[in-house]
């Protein structure tokens, strides 16, 4: 796998808004946010799509939703909700290829769409 701009953060050689840091993953800001709260969760493996994550990977993929739910809620988004994404290739709308799990929040966040809004947004 070819040297990816999240390689370059997890190097130092970028500089990005860290949230968190540990031996496994990485979580920082979004340089152009979709949501009014919007982080990066990212392995310091270098794993380019999802179809890449082998068997041993299990627990780096879950660790990254550990981290996502304690940046979440440090960011005080955990108690009225927040969005996992993580896209897989091109027309899964994947343009950094190492894997990374977008974690969206806020209350204009406005998908998917409501029938009723929910009782935080009345």
């Amino acid at each position: 796998m070819s040297e990816t701009i999240f390689t370059k953060i997890i190097n130092r050689e970028i500089d990005a808004e860290i949230l968190y840091e540990d031996e496994q993953a990485l979580a920082f800001k979004d340089i152009n946010p979709q949501a009014p709260v919007h982080f990066l969760v990212i392995p310091k493996k270098a794993i380019a799509t999802i179809n890449d994550i082998t068997k041993q990977d299990r627990e780096l993929v879950g660790h990254l939703s550990v981290v996502a739910a304690k940046v979440a809620d440090e960011m005080g988004i955990a108690e009225e909700g927040y969005r996992t994404v993580m896209n897989c290739n091109e027309f899964g709308g994947q343009s950094v290829y190492h894997i990374h799990l977008h974690v969206l929040g806020g209350k204009l966040l406005g998908w998917p769409p409501y029938t009723d809004k929910p009782k935080n947004l009345e």
